[in-house]
């Protein structure tokens, strides 16, 4: 009887370390992490995986919870080119397992809040980034090529050559609007701060190996 007791102390107490391994990793948490493969909209579709490296050790209570070198693997929800000329380019990415440097997995739900790229970009609150698209440069562009185009052939045949010649100017300059360079990329090594969703019960013991 005194050996079972003995066992069922050491089982109680082995259950309350264990509880105290445990920590919640809080939901609003921030992970900083370095995207290690490019993603961009014209090569990418939806599904495909990409993954990242913590840089910034996540710390609770005094202990770290989530070291840097952290995996921060996942995957793209949508990768799009507008069709219109002010739309814009959309990379979706959805953050959702953490690999410790231990090995030890995690499922994770978060979303992407802010990059390291500028120049007119920026993130939704979907988590989803949105490249620069098309500005008003742009646009002055279009409307002087055709108006550009209407002029010299309005001078050369009269009213029907403004309208051809609008239209000829308008196509040549729509044309080379679509030559431009307006994907939205998001090149290995851009910083990606992410913000966790819901709470991630983890082990801290482990968690710092």
């Amino acid at each position: 009887m005194k050996q079972l007791l003995v066992l069922m102390s050491a089982i109680l107490l082995s259950g309350v370390a264990l509880a105290e391994d445990s920590v919640s990793l809080p939901a609003g948490t921030t992970l900083k992490v370095k995207l290690e493969n490019d993603l961009a909209t014209l090569s990418n579709k939806r599904g495909d995986s990409f993954s990242g490296r913590v840089t910034e050790a996540v710390v609770v209570g005094g202990k770290t919870i989530v070291p840097i070198g952290t995996t921060v693997e996942g995957r793209v929800t949508q990768a799009s080119n507008p069709r219109r000329i002010q739309g814009k380019p959309t990379i979706g990415i959805f953050p959702e397992a953490l690999v410790m440097p231990s090995g030890e997995r995690y499922m994770l739900n978060a979303r992407l809040v802010d990059t390291s790229i500028g120049h007119g970009t920026d993130v939704n609150e979907e988590g989803q980034f949105k490249g620069s698209g098309h500005d008003g440069k742009d646009l002055t562009e279009i409307g002087m090529g055709t108006g550009g185009g209407m002029l010299i052939g309005g001078l050369a045949a009269g009213g029907k050559g403004l309208l051809i010649g609008g239209a000829a100017g308008a196509t040549a300059t729509v044309a080379h609007w679509l030559s431009k360079k307006k994907f939205a990329t998001l090149p290995a090594g851009t910083e990606l701060v992410m913000e966790v969703s819901r709470p991630l019960e983890m082990h801290e013991a482990r968690a710092g190996q």
